[in-house]
């Protein structure tokens, strides 16, 4: 009788005595918290700047390859009227009846070498904001709105000059001149250059002067050479040079 007292007590002890089970808390103080937060910001403090610097640099790609579209159409016009003796299809320099860039879009239209959706696109750029309107159902097609701020500068360039000539820019370059931090579309993050020999570069800011690359014969070959200026000589951008934007 006594043992299974006892043993009847000993059971009911140990279903009354909780089981004590040592957990390791995973949860993260407020300084181990407060760490990872400042690490996260350091890392982002690093990473903006270069986002921000790639950005730039595909936008910069983009005005690039629009630059080089414009030229195919002007140097597939040229070329086909350089073969058939058509001084209505040379490039812009040689006709003196085109002294806008509108005008010179239009003839590029006209003659089939653009289409009216093209032209927008191919001015545009980040903060250059221009609108062009074509009325396709005309014959030719015909730009009726042009207006707002280009992002390429187009030079008058002719059949004589080399290869090296700048065809075009991007907007905020004046060619040989410091880049301004309000020129429109890069400021100083760098600027394009396109040149009648069918070459283009994405260059930096540090590149738009000879005074920073010397002699003039690397400016030269780096940037390229103005239309109607002597060979091997860097001159000076006149209004004359540019067709004018609208």
């Amino acid at each position: 009788m006594t043992k299974s007292v006892n043993n009847e007590i000993t059971r009911a002890t140990l279903k009354q005595t909780p089981m004590k089970i040592n957990k390791t808390s995973s949860a993260f103080t407020l300084i181990e918290l407060l760490v990872v937060i400042a690490i996260i910001a350091i890392l982002a403090a690093f990473a903006v700047p270069a986002i921000t610097s790639a950005l730039k640099k595909g936008q910069m790609t983009g005005t690039m390859n629009n630059a080089r579209q414009l030229y195919l159409a002007a140097f597939q016009q040229s070329n086909d009227g350089a073969a058939n003796g058509d001084t209505a299809y040379s490039w812009p320099g040689d006709q003196a009846g085109i002294t806008t860039l509108e005008q010179y879009c239009q003839q590029l239209l006209q003659h089939g070498y653009l289409k009216g959706g093209d032209i927008q696109r191919i001015l545009a750029a980040p903060g250059a904001s221009i609108s062009v309107v074509v009325d396709n159902a005309a014959t030719p097609p015909t730009i009726t709105t042009f207006t707002g701020t280009p992002g390429l500068k187009v030079y008058r360039v002719t059949n004589q000059d080399s290869s090296n000539v700048l065809f075009a820019v991007s907007g905020n370059y004046t060619y040989n001149t410091d880049l301004t931090a309000a020129g429109i579309p890069y400021g100083t993050n760098g600027f394009i250059a396109m040149r009648k020999g069918g070459d283009a570069a994405s260059l930096r800011q540090f590149q738009a002067t000879n005074t920073e690359v010397t002699p003039d014969s690397n400016f030269l070959s780096t940037v390229g050479a103005l239309t109607g200026v002597a060979e091997g000589t860097v001159g000076a951008e006149a209004a004359a040079m540019i067709l004018t934007p609208p």
